[in-house]
């Protein structure tokens, strides 16, 4: 196995944007594609290590980039938060910014476009579960830490693609009152879905970078992390058997 990673310009609204994909080059002919959709930062290297983990599954991994290229932040930022507020403000947008970077997966010469499904973590939780609400392309997503506030807007039921949501239950963004919410929806969507939640794990539990976060609700998780890992290999297998 020899992962290699490609950067990928594509188009899109407001774009041009700027993903990294990740596969084995060895491996011969097309094979399932998993998009990933990064937190609050936007893409960045610990995105880049997670494609590879996903090609080292088997599939190709994509990590989207929603804000367009050149656009990112950091925890140092003034507003780390700014372009993830202007996508939560306009939820439309962020619709199409997910359909062109799935759009992007699909081209991807190495994957077979039937067989995808798309991660995501903090913001890119929620922005999958937008994803599959709209009647995205995928057989399914992932959320992890997710949040889970409906879109505002009418899409097509019933929902698709299954859904795998791997919840902090002490997660101070998605409290019980909002799982229960999301699960009340979901199911009057008529979606597959399941919610896999870890007590005493918070927001951001797969983040390595916040060990020994003193945050209330915040922080990594290794069990958690390890957990929702298993969960999803589990569910990807399911998907694409």
């Amino acid at each position: 196995m020899a992962i290699e990673r490609q950067t990928i310009i594509y188009d899109g609204p407001g774009g041009p944007f700027e993903g990294v994909a990740a596969f084995d080059s060895t491996a011969p002919g097309a094979r399932a594609g998993v998009l990933i959709v990064p937190n609050v930062l936007g893409e960045k290297e610990q995105d880049r290590v997670t494609a590879e983990r996903i090609a080292a599954l088997g599939y190709v991994g994509f990590v989207a980039d929603l804000y367009g290229q050149g656009k990112r932040t950091t925890r140092e930022s003034p507003d780390p938060a700014m372009y993830m507020n202007a996508l939560n403000a306009d939820r439309p947008l962020l619709r199409d910014r997910l359909f062109a970077s799935l759009a992007a997966l699909h081209a991807l010469p190495q994957v077979d476009a039937t067989s995808t499904a798309a991660i995501g973590y903090c913001f890119g939780g929620k922005s999958v579960i937008d994803l599959a609400r709209a009647g995205g392309d995928v057989r399914g997503v992932v959320a992890f830490h997710g949040i889970f506030d409906p879109p505002g807007y009418e899409y097509p039921t019933p929902i698709k693609p299954k859904l795998l949501i791997c919840h902090g239950w002490d997660d101070p963004l998605a409290p019980p009152d909002a799982v229960t919410a999301l699960a009340a929806e979901l199911t009057a969507a008529g979606a597959d879905w399941q919610i896999h939640g870890y007590g005493g794990a918070g927001h951001a539990f797969t983040d390595a970078s916040l060990t020994g976060s003193t945050r209330p609700g915040f922080g990594y998780d290794a069990n958690a992390d390890r957990r929702s890992w298993a969960a999803m290999t589990t569910f990807l297998a399911e998907l694409f058997a």
